[in-house]
């Protein structure tokens, strides 16, 4: 991931250029090859081949200030890889991606000191995200308020449950207000009071012009939470546009695998695949350039156009 320095003013934010991600691993027993080369080397070293894995293949998005854009699909599709991949803690295999400032990634098993109290922690996670002492303590009655669990927060984080846990990163991530924010899966772990308050914070952010990316496997998070939403199968986009619309579609064909209808399920996927919106990144060299577009300037490495 590359970081533009500034983009000059463009309401872009994060852009995703055709990104495929692929990973080498160990091959299981089922997926050893029957015959042919592969197989008799495997027998002669007494080590099982690699398969390539294919995560992402292609992956084209762009995000603006101010949105909320939700990731969804089923196991396996490449959400969170994704997420990992904007955040730069992946790079990947082809492809590019660019953000406007450092992206903060919120994931369930984002690391905090388990022998620290939830306090202690809260202080520290402001710190790392570079605010001042000073800023971390003013904040912090505002991320207790919002993670909302009480008497606990004086207790070590080892004591915690996950959702607890979940809900003091998030509360932690959201209080920073980084131009940025990432989260995968911790907003699906609250009560209803934690769900409203949740909701009250985003809608906030996205006042704040913060550009957040959602990851979760429920539909309905999704549409509260988010403007619009990409549907990710198999590593590639299915749909890409506006929340409440491509959620719903992406629930009904859920349901429809769900009850064993493949064909209806079949069919909802050609459909959606045949009303995809994707992304068309266009980047363009500060050399190369004589008078950009207003609407979509940049520096150097930046974007130029995203459209559909």
């Amino acid at each position: 991931m590359d970081v533009a320095d500034p983009w000059d003013g463009s309401a872009l934010t994060v852009a995703v250029d055709s990104v495929h991600m692929h990973y080498k691993v160990r091959a299981s027993q089922t997926t050893l090859p029957t015959s042919g080369p592969a197989r008799l080397i495997g027998k002669v070293v007494g080590r099982r081949p690699g398969v390539i894995v294919r995560a992402l293949g292609g992956v084209s998005l762009a995000a603006s200030r101010g949105e909320s854009v939700g990731i969804i699909g089923a196991n396996g599709s490449g959400k969170s890889t994704l997420l990992r991949a904007i955040a730069g803690l992946e790079p990947p295999s082809r492809g590019r991606i660019l953000s406007a400032s450092t992206p903060v990634l919120l994931g369930v098993n984002a690391a905090l000191l388990p022998e620290l109290s939830g306090a202690e922690n809260a202080v520290l996670g402001c710190l790392a995200m570079g605010l001042s002492p000073d800023r971390a303590h003013d904040l912090l009655p505002d991320i207790l308020e919002l993670a909302g669990i009480g008497a606990s927060i004086d207790l070590p984080m080892k004591t915690y449950s996950s959702g607890m846990g979940s809900r003091l990163r998030f509360a932690i991530a959201a209080a920073a207000q980084p131009q940025i924010l990432l989260i995968d899966e911790a907003l699906g772990t609250g009560d209803a009071s934690f769900s409203a308050r949740s909701q009250s914070t985003m809608d906030e952010l996205r006042r704040k012009a913060t550009t957040v990316f959602l990851v979760s496997h429920a539909a309905q998070t999704i549409e509260e939470m988010c403007s619009r939403a990409v549907w990710l199968h198999k590593g590639k986009v299915v749909l890409n546009g506006p929340a409440e619309e491509t959620a719903r579609r992406y629930r009904l064909w859920a349901w429809s695998i769900a009850q064993g209808d493949t064909d209806k399920a079949a069919g909802l996927f050609r459909e959606a695949i045949e009303d995809g919106r994707a992304e068309h990144i266009t980047f363009m060299s500060r050399d190369s350039r004589r008078t950009p577009p207003r609407h979509a300037r940049a520096q150097s490495a930046g974007v130029l156009r995203a459209g559909r």
